[in-house]
This record gives structure tokens, sequence and C-alpha cells, in this order.
């Protein structure tokens, strides 16, 4: 019975360890969980994109070539620099209107650019979801994931570079399911990173 004791609060003591732990950033992806609320602006978005919000077909993660690579960041470097960042607010007089911008637009505007264009040039939906995060001063905030084989990247409007996820400062909160452009997931794992990418 000693050992038994032994053994579990042995146990005990190295889960509460592992926990502390940062996450490491061998988890190139993102661990998705259940289903979750839409946000609003997405659903309001869906209603007059239908044909943008729906299953998708192939949802393997795409396996990159340089070429790929050099238009993945062409794209993210070109809508970065030629959308005015505005609010909302200031553009249309009302808070969470996800919409494709023209000249002026906010994160989410910038998210939805970069994935149409990159859908254009062949990309599947599956491997590339908008994404809501929170900054470290606690606002939110919306990036463009890409997945791939290699893991999952951000394409965001606060970053001329495109990083691994990981390689952000973000705390991850959902995102919407590669299988179905209009159902959003959790993602499970996304504090933990945010907790190492501070360290």
């Amino acid at each position: 019975m000693r050992i038994k004791g032994y053994l579990v609060a042995m146990m005990a003591m190295l889960a509460m360890s592992s926990a502390a732990l940062p996450a490491s950033t061998s988890n190139l992806s993102m661990v998705t969980g259940g289903a979750t609320s839409q946000p609003i602006g997405h659903y309001d978005f869906c209603q007059i994109h239908r044909d943008e919000c729906g299953p998708n077909r192939n949802t393997a993660d795409i396996q990159m070539t340089p070429d790929q690579w050099t238009l993945v960041r062409s794209v993210n470097t070109t809508v970065n620099t030629t959308i005015k960042p505005m609010t909302d607010k200031e553009i249309y007089g009302k808070d969470e209107v996800w919409a494709y911008p023209t000249t002026a637009g906010d994160c989410e505007d910038y998210a939805l650019l970069k994935r149409r264009i990159l859908i254009q040039r062949g990309f599947s939906p599956a491997n590339l979801l908008l994404t809501v995060v929170r900054k470290p001063d606690g606002e939110g905030h919306a990036v463009l994931t890409l997945r791939t084989t290699e893991g999952d990247f951000i394409l965001d409007n606060l970053a001329a570079n495109v990083k691994p996820w990981f390689d952000t400062n973000y705390s991850f909160i959902k995102r919407q399911s590669s299988y179905n452009a209009g159902r959003w997931v959790t993602i499970e794992n996304g504090r933990d990173v945010l907790v190492g990418a501070l360290q």
C-alpha cells in the first residue's frame, strides 16, 4: 500500500510540474476542439456570401512549394500595405462588420481579403481559416491561419512576416473549421502557447 501511495503522489507531482511548463514549439499545428460560437460579424458575412461558408471537400493540409510560399508572403505584404487600417465604426458607423475591403478595413477584413485572393490562386478553403485571437493587452483580433504539412502559419495585418502560429504573442481562441467554413471550433492549446511565447 505504501508503494502504491508513493506512486500516486509521484504521479500527482509530475502532473502538476508538467502543467506549469510552457507549450513546446514542437507542436507545429493548433489542436482544435469542439464546436463553438460563430462570431456575429462572420455570421452576417455568411448571410451575404453563402457560397463561402459551406462544407469543404479537400481537407488535407497543403504541402507547400517554394512558389506557393512566395505567393503567400506576397499576398500578405500587398494586402497589408494597400489597405488602410480603419475601424468598422469609422467605415460603417457600427461595430462587427466583416467585409471585403477596397481601400480600408480592420483586422478581419484584411484576413478575408487574403483568404479570397489565395483561394482564387488555387488554395483550398480548408487550409485558409479565419482565426480569433487575443492580443497581450486583452484586445480581440482576427488573423488568417494557413494549414500546411509543416504546421500552421499566421497571416496578420499587424506583422510584416508570415509566422508559425506559436511564434506570435497571441492567445488563440477559435477558428473556422477546416471541414466547414461556416462553423467554428475552439483552439485547445492556444493559451499554453501564449505563456510559452512570452517567456
